[in-house]
């Protein structure tokens, strides 16, 4: 079965005070940390995310799933799903329909701790590092939305 071909994503970690972003070009060969959001409320959060989704040209939203040991969704993973969702729907209405693609993100921000040497980082430079594993993840299992 042949792979779909990659698109522009953008990979989201969503935490409580913060979303980590990563993107990459439409190839799918390079991924980039970009600089994490700090949260606020869905308008809020969508005013800010809507002009890096069209300077980007996203055509995907990759967002991680924190689940549990056995594959299980955890309360944040519940709650990453719902943003997920809202903030695809936020998409649809604002003219810009994308599908999403879900990343199970189980111990991806102690990854990129090890990875990046962001250990105790506070700077939102952690949770984007954590968002270029999820895509980088997402890359190399096959995209599917």
């Amino acid at each position: 079965m042949a792979r779909p071909r990659p698109r522009s994503a953008l990979a989201l970690d969503v935490g409580r005070r913060r979303i980590g972003l990563a993107g990459c070009d439409p190839l799918g060969i390079t991924v980039t940390p970009l600089q994490a959001l700090a949260r606020g409320d869905l308008p809020s959060d969508l005013a800010r995310l809507l002009p890096l989704v069209l300077e980007r040209r996203v055509e995907v939203l990759v967002v991680g799933l924190p689940l549990d040991a056995d594959q299980q969704p955890t309360r944040q993973a519940l709650h990453c799903r719902r943003y997920g969702i809202k903030l695809q729907g936020a998409l649809r209405e604002a003219g810009h329909p994308l599908p999403l693609a879900w990343v199970d993100e189980h111990a991806s921000s102690w990854m990129a701790a090890e990875a990046y040497g962001l250990h105790g980082d506070r700077s939102g430079r952690l949770d984007s590092a954590a968002a270029a594993l999820l895509l980088e993840q997402w890359l190399r299992d096959g995209p599917e939305p």
